[in-house]
């Protein structure tokens, strides 16, 4: 692949991992969620609003810190990558969850766009994965998961 092309993918993958594209973006599904909702279990369905979100977070920060540090662990699965409680302690750590996705999204795109991280090559620290599968990993876990919290917010009457 010739520099050009190399630019146009890092292009497309940043572009997949931040723009709305096909599906809604994050700060779209996640946005407009009263708290009081958050946290509501409904009918059979095993997760909230809020842990599904919490889940997002939890993964895709293992996920960039996997592609950035060496010596990086990830959490014991699959509890730890699940948040403890259904609803959150208030907007405060909403938000916060929030803020955390949205600058570890913005860490793996700029991961992502620096031409200095080969796209191809496995890490030194994993059994095969690259740069390139963990972005697509981000792209694909991501956007299943929100799926999930439309669904939720329209069966609880807060989509648009």
């Amino acid at each position: 692949m010739n520099a050009t092309e190399e630019s146009a993918l890092r292009t497309t993958l940043v572009n997949m991992l931040t723009c709305e594209n096909a599906h809604a973006d994050i700060e779209t599904v996640l946005s407009g969620i009263p708290l009081s909702k958050a946290g509501i279990l409904l009918n059979e369905l095993p997760y909230t609003i809020w842990q599904l979100m919490e889940h997002i977070r939890i993964t895709q920060w293992d996920i960039v810190e996997f592609c950035k540090d060496l010596n990086h662990r990830s959490p014991h699965w699959p509890d730890k990558y699940w948040p403890d409680h259904r609803a959150p302690n208030g907007r405060e750590e909403y938000d916060h969850s929030l803020q955390l996705i949205l600058r570890d999204r913005e860490r793996m795109a700029e991961f992502v766009h620096d031409p200095k991280n080969d796209l191809l090559k496995p890490f030194p620290h994993g059994t095969g994965q690259n740069l390139l599968h963990e972005v697509i990993l981000i792209v694909d876990h991501n956007s299943h998961h929100l799926g999930e919290i439309i669904v939720l917010k329209r069966l609880l009457g807060i989509w648009k």
